[in-house]
């Protein structure tokens, strides 16, 4: 075995060995003069990846770290809309309410000092990996609508202290009063109702949170997100669409053995073809249909935003089934919860931060939920993005199929954001041509043309 090209020297190595060190597992003298300098080759080019990786990581770490602590302003007479729901700033309990909302997302950024990548000695995802960050973003809102009760929220305690939404650090949170409050129960104390209440919702909370570890037994962790991007021809380094992080995060579900009661289906052709979402739904008596998480990539303009689909988005972030949009501004990819006036309310994933083992007993959850809510103007938006929605059951999604299908019908001037169709996606293989869809809502009459040529995921992230 060729040890030049084989994992075994690079998996299962500490974040904080020194690559060198598996280098000295290499034949020395017998190999050959050849050989040896092949390896010296490789090793240098490794070294110099790795050098270029902590360089970047260092620069995230300083240039977002900063611009994440710098407040936007929001404006008090203006409504705030937030996946489905209305906040009226001038309402202190609604403000609250509001910073208790966004707080419970879960925010989900650069990582370092994790193991290697797959095929790879990459022991960060920083500087290219913020579309798979996204992406991760999307399916963790999808699950917490699916997992938690209506109306959930991380049980943190934050003060209004400033008029632009600024948050305290919620070390004051209800998980750690129960582990104060359990530890004294080990000296006689008694619990608390609230605490006993609240034991499973926090320990659902954490459970969904360790799937997105940075570890490869992670269902949803960047190493099983890069593993299944092989298939699409991605590989660790690469930069992700968001509609090739859409059909990865479709293989994840897939894949996972603790979500049997819920399906990933991604759009084609800005398409939603409903027999097939059915087919995926659809299960024996008593258990008639799954939970779905619907995926739409979408192209919104050319190089630009084209303006007239502001109102189509802004319509959809109205919607209680919206669990958010894999987007950005160009060569930066966010993810977009809200908005207010003319602005997204996002969280960003580009800030660098340590690894967390996600196997010690109660691990630190506060970076794994941002404090600070940022916005940006819609005019920045970049027209790539993925759009996700989420069904309980059969009748929610078909409520969901006539809301989204509202607001993306009425809201374009020549062509909507997306289409329904009520039959199967047609099979060339099976018929050799296309065969002609019923529209159930709308049919399009114009296609969006790309001027540049570019596919949708041709959307360059770093």
């Amino acid at each position: 075995m060729d040890p030049t090209t084989s994992s075994t020297y690079v998996y299962g190595r500490s974040a904080t060995e020194d690559h060198l060190e598996d280098w000295d597992l290499l034949p020395s003298v017998s190999a050959g003069a050849p050989r040896q300098e092949a390896c010296s080759k490789d090793q240098e080019a490794e070294e110099r990846s790795k050098f270029k990786s902590r360089l970047v990581s260092a620069w995230n770490s300083v240039k977002y770290g900063w611009s994440l602590k710098q407040k936007s302003k929001f404006n008090k007479s203006s409504p705030l809309i937030m996946l489905g729901k209305t906040y009226n700033l001038n309402n202190d309990g609604e403000k609250e309410s509001f910073r208790s909302a966004f707080a419970s997302f879960l925010w989900l950024t650069y990582r370092r000092g994790f193991r290697p990548l797959p095929g790879s000695s990459l022991t960060t995802d920083s500087g290219w990996g913020c579309v798979l960050r996204t992406g991760q973003m999307l399916l963790a809102q999808g699950l917490l609508v699916h997992l938690m009760p209506p109306g959930w929220t991380w049980a943190v305690k934050c003060c209004a202290v400033k008029d632009d939404l600024d948050l305290l650090h919620p070390a004051d949170n209800a998980e750690c009063e129960w582990a104060r409050e359990e530890g004294g129960n080990k000296r006689g104390r008694k619990l608390s109702v609230g605490s006993l209440l609240d034991r499973p919702k926090l320990a659902k909370h954490r459970m969904v949170v360790s799937w997105f570890a940075d570890h490869p037994a992670a269902p949803f962790g960047i190493h099983k997100l890069v593993e299944l991007g092989k298939s699409s021809g991605k590989k660790a380094g690469d930069w992700y669409g968001p509609s090739i992080v859409a059909h990865i995060l479709k293989k994840a579900v897939a894949a996972s053995v603790d979500l049997p009661n819920l399906v990933v289906y991604v759009a084609q052709d800005c398409t939603v073809y409903l027999q097939d979402v059915r087919g995926l739904c659809e299960r024996p008596p008593p258990h008639c249909w799954k939970s779905v998480i619907v995926l739409v990539p979408v192209r919104l303009g050319g190089q630009e935003l084209n303006p007239s689909y502001i109102s189509c988005v802004k319509k959809l972030l109205k919607l209680q089934c919206c669990i958010g949009i894999i987007g950005g501004k160009p060569k930066h990819s966010l993810f977009f919860v809200g908005f207010q006036d003319d602005h997204l309310l996002y969280l960003d994933p580009h800030y660098c931060q340590p690894t967390v083992n996600i196997k010690k007993d109660n691990f630190a959850l506060e970076s794994f939920h941002c404090k600070y809510p940022r916005k940006m103007a819609f005019s920045r938006m970049d027209p790539s993005c993925t759009i996700g929605f989420y069904a309980e059951g059969q009748d929610e999604f078909e409520s969901m199929c006539a809301a989204v299908n509202e607001a993306v019908s009425t809201s374009a001037e020549t062509y909507p954001m997306f289409i329904f169709s009520d039959e199967k996606r047609w099979d060339v293989e099976e018929e050799g041509i296309p065969r002609t869809n019923s529209i159930t809502y709308l049919q399009r009459d114009n296609v969006l043309d790309n001027e540049d040529g570019n596919s949708m995921d041709e959307f360059v992230l770093i």
